[in-house]
């Protein structure tokens, strides 16, 4: 054991929405830090406010053991945005200062940020503050740059492909056509990996613009050519009227242009919960466990990353305003384009 990691007292944070394998990840990091590294561990509730609020206690290894499997976090989250000022702030607290001030008085010498993108551009910042920051990516989306993948994406994919199984026999059933909505606002890879995953014959990702036309000349042809129903999966963050669900406008843009029968289903939040799928809980483990080797190393300002095989470092700078959205020509829609999936932009052969 490494003395100038022993007694070392770090904290850990989850921020954002919850989702599968977080607490995998406090378990990676907590386990590796107290029993490779010796190191003293506290955890700090509710994302950010707890570093605000004061609300945090030390972790004992024992308190690690049997959260592997379960989904949510013990630490609990909150969407609190420290540099933002969303005309809350009444008594205008220094939100960043104050959380400087707590992590000073409390001892931490570094800090494990568990989060999507607004969580990982909050790091950034603190880290130009002077915390030693390091951050773990976590959303299913999968929309955090800098990384293959972030945890929490896999286990949400097999939520969203299974239920798209489950449609597949009702639509056949009753020969409609079945819409379901899954999440990504800005990013369509859980659309596109379970459409694919599902045998979608549409799938809509914010991406790519589709035009309504073709979408209903295309499920038209299908009916054509015996086809009796059709699965359309759609990303929540596609162009739709505002106060629209997805799901809810391409339905009608079906009824209305195809004259089919249509019938919805929305995911939400579904889609977020239960435990962690294998894959995530060690994708999970290995980012809590190298995040504690950059704390040991003293490589600071860092988010862990996924490069091919590989757990490497990414500097927090860079990840910071950036999105991983889904690339027009990605390999898996040439593919699918090839068994004559549509992405509602070509016209229909």
């Amino acid at each position: 054991m490494a003395k100038k990691t022993k007694g070392m007292r770090i904290g850990i944070l989850t921020a954002g929405g919850d989702c599968p394998g977080i607490n995998a990840a406090i378990r990676g990091v907590g386990k590796t830090a107290i029993l490779e590294y010796g190191m003293e561990v506290y955890g700090i509730s509710s994302g950010f406010l707890g570093l605000i609020n004061q609300e945090y206690q030390e972790l004992e290894e024992s308190q690690l053991s049997g959260i592997l499997t379960l989904g949510g976090t013990i630490l609990g989250t909150s969407r609190e945005k420290p540099f933002k000022d969303n005309g809350k702030n009444q008594l205008k607290i220094d939100k960043p200062k104050l959380i400087k001030k707590h992590y000073n008085e409390l001892g931490l010498e570094a800090l494990v940020v568990i989060g999507g993108n607004g969580t990982m551009r909050t790091a950034s910042m603190l880290a130009e503050e002077g915390l030693n920051i390091v951050g773990i990516p976590k959303t299913i989306d999968n929309d955090v740059w800098g990384t293959d993948i972030t945890f929490g994406f896999d286990s949400a994919l097999l939520i969203a492909t299974d239920a798209i199984d489950r449609l597949h026999s009702t639509a056949n059933s009753h020969k409609r056509t079945m819409v379901i909505e899954v999440m990504g606002h800005h990013a369509g890879w859980l659309a596109l990996y379970s459409g694919v995953a599902g045998g979608g014959d549409v799938i809509l990702i914010p991406e790519i613009e589709y035009d309504e036309e073709i979408i209903a000349s295309y499920l038209m042809k299908r009916t054509q050519n015996k086809k009796p129903y059709s699965i359309v999966v759609v990303a929540e963050g596609i162009k739709k009227k505002k106060g629209e669900s997805a799901a809810s406008y391409i339905s009608k843009i079906i009824k209305d242009k195809a004259g089919l029968e249509t019938r919805q289903t929305i995911l939400g939040y579904i889609q977020r919960g239960g435990s962690p799928s294998p894959m995530d809980r060690v994708l999970a483990t290995r980012y809590g466990a190298k995040a504690v080797e950059l704390i040991a190393n003293e490589d600071f300002g860092k988010m862990v990353s996924k490069y091919c095989e590989s757990i490497e470092p990414v500097s927090l700078s860079e990840v910071r305003n950036r999105l991983r959205t889904v690339p027009e020509d990605h390999p898996l829609i040439k593919k699918a384009r090839y068994m004559d999936v549509c992405f509602g932009d070509r016209a229909v052969k």
